[in-house]
This record gives C-alpha cells, sequence and structure tokens, in this order.
C-alpha cells in the first residue's frame, strides 16, 4: 500500500579535505565529524544512501523503499526502480578540484554502463569575494592543457566568475569547473559519481597522500573550447495567496523551481499538486513549517530534505520557508 505521506530524509554525509563546519553549525545536520563537505540529502546512489527519517520507512534506505514500490517514482520513470537524481548540499571551505564530467554516452561505454552527470548549482550563500572556475576563457590543445596540469599552471586557463547568493548555474558534461572557497551550494544533479579531477592545487589528505587524478579520461571528455562568461537567466517569479515561486532549471534529467512560502498572514495553507507522472523533493533553504497529507503531518526546518512519492494527496504547508522544488 502507498504511503499517504512524504518521507522526511536523513542524508549521507561526506568528509573531503576541502568541507567546512556550515552544514553542521547553520542546518544542525548532527553529523558526526569536524568537517562536512557534502550532505547527500536525497540519494540512491551506492555512495551514499538517503534513510527515511519519519513515518512507516523510518531507518529504512531510500534505495530499499523504492525497490519495493517503484510506482514512487512515476510515469516518467518507466518501471525503473532508480531515483534519477541526487540532491545534495555543499559546504566549500577550500577550493574543490578542477574537474570534469561524463556524458551518458561516454559512462555507459568507459565506465560500465553509469550514467553520465549533468548539474546545477544554486548558490545558497558566498563570501564577497567568492568565486567559481567555469570552462576555459579561451581555447586550449589537449597537449597544453596536459602539460599545464603536469606544470601546475591550470588556473591561468580557468574562467573565473564571481558569485553572490541567489545565482544559479548550470554544469552540462564536458565543462571544466571548480567551486570555489566560500560558496554554499545547493546542487541537484543526475544519480551519478563520476568525477575526473583534472587538478588539485598538488595538495595532500590528513595521511598526507595526494588524491588520485584522472587526467587521460578527464582530457578525452572536457570541453577546451573558449566558453562564453555564464550569465544569470532572467528569472520570474509567479505570485499566488502565500506563495511565490520561479523556474531555475529544466533540463531531460530535471526541472527545478525556486518557492517561498508564507502563510502566516493567510488562513488557508499553501497547496501543492504532486502528480503521478514523477515524484517530487522539496530542499528546504530556510525557515520552518509543517507539512500536511491526508491526516498525516510532518515538521520541517532549515536544512530538511522531504521525499514525495508520485501521486500521493495534495501537500499543504504551513510555514514561512524557502525551498527548491524537484521533480523528473
Amino acid at each position: 500500500m502507498s504511503p499517504s505521506f512524504p518521507i522526511l530524509l536523513h542524508p549521507a554525509a561526506k568528509d573531503y579535505l576541502w568541507g567546512g563546519t556550515r552544514l553542521n553549525d547553520d542546518f544542525a545536520k548532527r553529523i558526526p565529524s569536524d568537517v562536512v563537505a557534502e550532505t547527500w540529502e536525497c540519494s540512491t546512489h551506492p555512495d551514499g544512501v538517503s534513510v527515511a527519517a519519519s513515518g512507516e520507512w523510518v531507518g529504512m534506505p531510500l534505495d530499499e523503499i523504492l525497490r519495493k514500490h517503484p510506482e514512487y517514482l512515476g510515469e516518467h520513470a518507466h518501471g525503473a526502480a532508480e531515483l534519477p537524481v541526487l540532491v545534495k548540499l555543499i559546504d566549500a571551505k577550500r577550493d574543490l578540484s578542477v574537474q570534469v564530467h561524463p556524458s551518458d554516452e561516454f559512462a555507459r561505454e568507459r565506465e560500465n554502463g553509469q550514467s553520465g552527470k549533468t548539474e546545477m548549482w544554486y548558490v545558497m550563500d558566498a563570501e564577497p569575494d567568492s568565486r567559481i572556475a567555469y570552462g576555459l576563457h579561451h581555447t586550449v590543445g589537449v597537449g597544453l592543457f596536459r602539460k599545464a596540469i603536469e606544470e601546475g599552471t591550470v588556473e591561468k586557463y580557468l574562467q573565473m566568475v564571481p558569485v553572490r547568493k541567489n545565482d544559479l548555474f548550470f554544469i552540462p558534461p564536458g565543462t571544466v569547473h571548480a567551486i570555489g572557497a566560500g560558496c554554499l551550494i545547493a546542487e541537484i544533479q543526475q544519480n551519478s559519481n563520476l568525477t575526473y579531477r583534472l587538478y588539485d592545487y598538488n595538495r595532500t589528505d590528513r595521511n598526507g597522500n595526494r588524491r588520485p587524478l584522472h587526467v587521460e579520461k578527464g582530457l578525452a571528455v572536457a570541453n577546451l573550447e573558449a566558453m562564453p562568461e555564464p550569465r544569470q537567466p532572467m528569472r520570474l517569479l509567479r505570485y499566488s495567496a502565500g506563495t511565490a515561486s520561479e523556474l531555475l532549471c529544466r533540463c531531460r534529467y530535471f526541472q527545478v523551481e525556486r518557492v517561498l512560502v508564507n502563510t502566516e498572514q493567510h488562513r488557508e495553507m499553501a497547496s501543492f499538486h504532486v502528480s503521478p507522472e514523477s515524484f517530487e523533493i522539496f530542499l528546504f533553504l530556510n525557515g520552518c513549517g509543517s507539512m500536511f497529507c491526508g491526516s498525516d503531518m510532518i515538521q520541517f526546518y532549515k536544512g530538511d530534505c522531504v521525499f514525495l512519492p508520485a501521486g500521493i494527496a495534495d501537500v499543504r504547508l504551513h510555514a514561512r520557508t524557502e525551498f527548491l522544488r524537484i521533480s523528473c
């Protein structure tokens, strides 16, 4: 029997060397680690699976829930039992490595049938001088770029882009990129963990070892042509009683909206329809409130993530909050 309620999730966590403390400090994640680089908020990837934290599924990994009930994914999944997206929070206290992701075609051929990786970043916060690397500012040959990797001069070819809170970036496969220090980011991506690290500033981990690079695969997929500087797209807020929303991204793999809810001055709650076509994921960026579905209710807070099975009863929120609404 399908549940009549959404599923609050507990994330998997990663302590990569570039991480900080904000995910614990600002979002009360209670991850038992001094450094938390990423939390995989909604994930069925074997490298980090989210776990149900509410309802009849408490303590069960999300991948097991979806194997039991693939219909929760919706009609767009065509009977698949794997969540097609992965939703993360990222705290970059230090620069991430310069990296690139493969396409579906390359990954299926060279990585045992895995998916490639298309991703989107929503900047939740950024320190004043924060930047990201997005592509190259002029075209570079493969040989010259390989030499730059060997000599440690990759950074001079990178297109560095200042970032501010509320910025949006779409990262297609093949784009050479890096998140810079001081960025707090929500990332929505394909369900893939394929990252080819091209350059890592020659730094070492806690054991004094350099992290491995994936130069040949990375160069095989990297777009080394000059790229235009990414511009922030025009975004239009649509208003209704107690809510406002805007479309951030729509691609073949996912759709993401940013939603603002404030029902404190309204008698009626904000209502959201979850169609039979796709599951939805609500990632709460700010605020808190109550979510109702049928006769069930869960409390949510800043940083929480909720999975909504496809076709459940309409979800109602009594809240003052901001969240990303993700579907496929």
